[in-house]
């Protein structure tokens, strides 16, 4: 027998040595339970295999079965693996001899299959736990496990239930074993959301599987992998499509979603939130216009803004700001959808309650050419060239516009009593505003956003809107413009916008409100033309706004492809203490730096933990342990500490002191497991670099963390359009407000040259 591992059942631990006298070991440091509720005090050799460990174990307590039926779990459950155990021994973690995972699985699933009432909830308690470990759950799944938890969640209510679900929940962390999952399991899980009468321990892990479902499309496998992911076995077979065609068999579960953002309990408002960012992040074509019309119907966006408003919400921000960039999509989408009254039902009724707003008749002109949208404001009365560069986005807005103001029909005959050159184009005004909101939240289409703070404003679009045009007519009005004023007008309009919707995090509603009602012309005026001397008048041109628009998608591009190359190269960090803990507990850590590293697939976080820095070589052999990227639900900023004496300019505090959490620090968190790391960046631009590229590795998220990254986009854009412009400002190259198309052609007896 090997000297390597000692154990005895007595309290003082013997061995037996080579020269067959015993001799008394050394002093214990682990302690491991038996089944039996055996204690025996060990030390064992840290070069030893977690088996070879098992087999002196079953040696030395004379137990007759197989070691490969045992294995090793520390007090909280955790497998004992080749990877941790030296970790374990060196802490003097209590151990437990218990049966090893695969015998386990299959006696899970046996007693799912002949379950009782006395048995069930023990048995899912503890399969909530065993279920991620790969070695049991492969066991679990080729004895017809999935079936048997499958019709306990169809069969069962209350905690019984929590526990089924739970479990579910963390076998879907896994990418296998859950592709047989059909219609009618994800239609009860549904069912289980829609009922406002389910305990918050049902829903959270139910709305987590809807969410994994809802991401787990066959575009998810082929960004992970390259190779399409609808083959046999798959799990990448699902998405929004599947999931949302069985939302809309019950009626009112969106609604219940929604509601439950204003839940008492801050993590089922964030499963909450997190469902809703992946449904409005995978939203296909063919059920998009249904579903946010659905979700503006329910006003989500309100409850977003109530969220915001909490003082306790630090957990529900990275929720938050991905919602604000998945809202930035949905409107970009909107503002670059033709409307077309023609085919589009929707788009011809919302013109029509827009006429009927206005109360008027349709007459001819001059010409005898019909004379209606002009009427209201238009140019002309090709509608739909009136909406081409503001699409669905623009009509919403003016509808709004028209239905929230009684006095609208007495505007526009206010403005037809003017002579022609003196009218206010109500209707261009309203698109001129969306293009200028439009420019001010950079809403580019970019795919992600670069704002880090909140932005209830924004989310509060037509609103805002509705103000900002009220403003236009009123400087129309003021300024005694006439039809050659349009852009000056415009002018005075962006410079108020900036100035009223500064600090959009912390400024009061009402004040906005008042910037928009009650400053008058002159004072707009002089801000404006103070400005005026700071920039160029060229920049406020549509065509370069366009090209800055253009050239902002591309920088952001660069940024992310940048952030994500740090995550590739790795980096050195501080293991951080949480700033809730204790200060009395806290001590050095043996091990208090980590060396982080993203693998080529951008699946795992490869991480080693070490007692000093040390040069780690490329690729992952000096990493062995790491991090599931999809079980990252939120990457808080700002969370925890240093340890004592890791930092040379910190001196160890007095235990009264509490822990002050470094602005270099983050947390990796999962929506069930809590915080899966707390580090400490060495400098603010490694910390940028990590936080903004994990964000970005998320499928559900779509923000930036830092200041330093949305400023290094900006920057970038700004650079880019300077370089542009130079060449043809140098040229003293003319560039008009904008372009006007010509007339159509007569008829289609043409065709397009071929240009060299």
């Amino acid at each position: 027998m090997s000297n390597s591992v000692f154990a005895s059942s007595s309290r003082t631990p013997i061995s037996a040595g080579t020269n067959g006298h015993t001799k008394p070991a050394l002093v214990p440091t682990n302690n491991v339970t038996t089944a039996d509720g055996v204690t025996v005090r060990t030390r064992i050799e840290p070069t030893l295999t977690v088996d070879d460990v098992v087999k002196q174990l079953c040696t030395s307590l004379h137990i007759q079965e197989p070691p490969s039926h045992f294995a090793l779990r520390d007090e909280s459950d955790e497998l004992v693996t080749n990877e941790n155990l030296r970790k374990k021994i060196k802490n003097k973690v209590n151990l437990k001899l218990v049966n090893a995972p695969g015998r386990e699985a299959r006696e899970t699933a046996e007693k799912l299959r002949h379950r009782n009432d006395r048995n069930i909830k023990l048995t899912l308690f503890s399969l909530q736990k065993f279920i991620r470990e790969e070695a049991f759950a492969g066991e679990f799944l080729s004895h017809n496990g999935l079936d048997e938890l499958v019709d306990v969640i169809n069969t069962t209510s209350g905690n019984t239930l929590a526990y089924a679900l739970t479990a579910m929940q963390n076998l879907m962390d896994l990418d296998y074993g859950w592709s047989t999952l059909d219609h009618s399991f994800i239609l009860r899980v549904v069912e289980i959301l829609s009922s406002a009468q389910s305990l918050v321990n049902v829903c959270r892990p139910a709305t987590a599987i809807l969410k994994k479902l809802v991401e787990a499309d066959p575009t998810s496998g082929m960004q992970a992998t390259g190779t399409n992911m609808t083959q046999s076995g798959s799990v990448n077979r699902y998405g929004f499509q599947i999931v949302f065609e069985q939302m809309r068999k019950e009626r009112g579960m969106l609604e219940t979603v929604v509601n439950r953002l204003g839940s008492a309990d801050t993590a089922m408002a964030q499963y909450s939130m997190m469902l809703i960012n992946s449904l409005l992040s995978h939203a296909n074509d063919a059920w998009w216009d249904e579903f946010i019309s659905e979700l503006e119907r329910l006003n989500v966006r309100k409850a977003v803004v109530r969220l915001m408003s909490l003082n306790t919400i630090e957990d529900l921000t990275s929720c938050i700001l991905d919602f604000q960039a998945n809202m930035l999509r949905v409107t970009y989408r909107k503002k670059t959808t033709l409307v077309d009254p023609e085919t589009d039902e929707s788009h011809a009724e919302a013109l029509h309650a827009i006429w009927d707003c206005a109360k008027l008749d349709v007459s001819l002109d001059a010409d005898d050419q019909p004379l209606k949208w002009r009427k209201i404001g238009f140019y002309t009365e090709d509608i739909v060239q009136e909406f081409s560069e503001v699409g669905v986005l623009g009509l919403e807005c003016l509808r709004r516009f028209v239905e929230g103001d009684q006095d609208f029909p007495k505007m526009l005959l206010e403005q037809l009593s003017r002579p022609e050159e003196r009218r206010c184009p109500v209707a261009k005004a309203s698109n001129e505003v969306v293009e200028l909101l439009s420019e001010h939240w950079a809403i580019f289409g970019s795919g992600y956003s670069t704002s880090t703070t909140f932005q209830p404003f924004f989310l509060d679009f037509q609103k805002v809107h509705n103000l900002a045009t009220r403003f236009f007519i009123r400087m129309w009005s003021d300024s005694g413009a006439a039809d050659g004023d349009f852009t000056r007008v415009v002018a005075l309009v962006r410079s108020q916008i900036k100035s009223a919707l500064r600090r959009e995090n912390s400024r009061p509603w009402h004040e906005v409100e008042s910037d928009f009602l009650d400053i008058e012309y002159r004072a707009v005026r002089d801000r404006q033309m103070k400005e005026l001397e700071l920039e160029d008048d060229l920049l406020s041109k549509v065509p370069v706004r366009n090209l800055r628009a253009k050239l902002y998608k591309e920088s952001f591009e660069f940024v992310r492809q940048q952030r994500t190359q740090c995550l590739l190269q790795g980096a050195w960090f501080i293991n951080a203490i949480p700033a809730s803990s204790p200060r009395e507990s806290v001590r050095r850590p043996s091990r208090p730096w980590r060396f982080m590293r993203l693998d080529a697939g951008l699946k795992y976080l490869h991480y080693v933990d070490s007692a000093v820095k040390f040069p780690v070589r490329n690729g992952l052999e000096d990493l062995p342990e790491r991090i599931d990227i999809s079980m990252i639900s939120e990457i808080a900023t700002g969370t925890c500490a240093p340890p004592p004496n890791v930092l040379r300019d910190q001196n160890d505090l007095p235990p009264t002191s509490s822990l002050v959490p470094s602005p270099l620090s983050f947390s990796l968190l999962s929506a069930h497991e809590g915080s899966l790391a707390d580090q400490i960046a060495p400098d603010q631009s490694r910390w940028a670099d990590w936080t903004d590229g994990l964000n970005m590795q998320r499928r559900d998220g779509g923000h930036v963390s830092s200041k330093e990254t949305a400023g290094f986009v900006q920057a970038l854009t700004e650079i880019g359009l300077k370089i542009k412009l130079l060449d043809l400002s140098g040229e003293n190259v003319e560039i008009p407000s904008g372009l006007v198309a010509g007339p159509p052609p007569m008829n289609t007896d043409y065709f397009f040259s071929d240009l060299a």
